[in-house]
């Protein structure tokens, strides 16, 4: 995997056609029980007052991407909507920086000894990154949709899976675990050097930090391809107002 698809990987993710709108008393229905699951995700998290006050994060972990590939990997996330990422392959550092609008990479594993400019698709993926709180926190007022699909298996265990409709139009399918109502898994469809591959990342081993629930394992796998990327934070930096 090279360093700009870790680096979308990490940030790190179809817009679906209407034909018939669902009858009034379905949707409220539906609205309801979205509303009654993101409550539980919310609190499950620590609650919208500790979320809406954080103002930063910096998550410092190990990344392995198998056959004997192995990073340490830097990722900080400032409001509204800063991120920086870097990873440090065999003592050689590459960075990625996005204020949401423009962004600049340095990657000399890609070749890239001096800093070269983000396209304006890998800033769009940054910013939406950048999220803090999380699609589902707010996400009426941030003007995204939330449907509930139904409840699956994931890692084992059942899982409520909603897909969220972004405002932008990009799609993410969303698992919450049925008993603790975290995020376990989250499916999107990015463009990695020009062709959209899915990116499936799996959360666990959450802990608290300042009173917030965070996952301190990542992994991600690619559609197509055979290995997985696993993410191993090691420690964690909150700054909250």
């Amino acid at each position: 995997m090279s360093g700009h698809a870790v680096i979308r990987a990490v940030f790190a993710v179809v817009l679906a056609a209407w034909v018939l709108a669902p009858p009034a008393s379905a949707a409220s229905s539906s609205a309801a029980s979205v509303d009654d699951i993101v409550a539980k995700h919310v609190a499950a998290r620590g609650g919208l007052d500790r979320i809406r006050s954080v103002q930063s994060i910096r998550q410092k972990g190990r990344a392995d991407a198998g056959g004997g590939r192995e990073a340490l990997v830097t990722r900080e996330i400032t409001r509204p909507a800063k991120t920086r990422f870097e990873f440090t392959v065999q003592g050689v550092t590459s960075v990625y920086v996005s204020d949401g609008t423009q962004g600049w990479a340095m990657s000399p594993v890609d070749g890239e000894m001096t800093r070269q400019p983000l396209s304006a698709e890998v800033v769009a993926e940054a910013a939406e990154q950048a999220d803090l709180e999380g699609p589902l926190v707010d996400w009426k007022a941030k003007g995204h949709r939330v449907e509930l699909v139904g409840h699956e298996v994931v890692e084992g265990r059942p899982a409520i899976h909603l897909r969220v409709t972004l405002a932008s139009g990009a799609v993410r399918d969303e698992y919450l675990d049925a008993g603790s109502h975290l995020l376990v898994r989250s499916v999107a469809t990015r463009h990695v050097r020009g062709r959209p591959v899915q990116i499936t990342t799996t959360f666990g081993d959450h802990k608290k930090t300042k009173g917030l629930v965070f996952p301190r394992r990542i992994e991600v796998e690619a559609a197509g391809r055979p290995n997985r990327l696993i993410v191993i934070v090691d420690e964690l930096e909150v700054e909250r107002s």
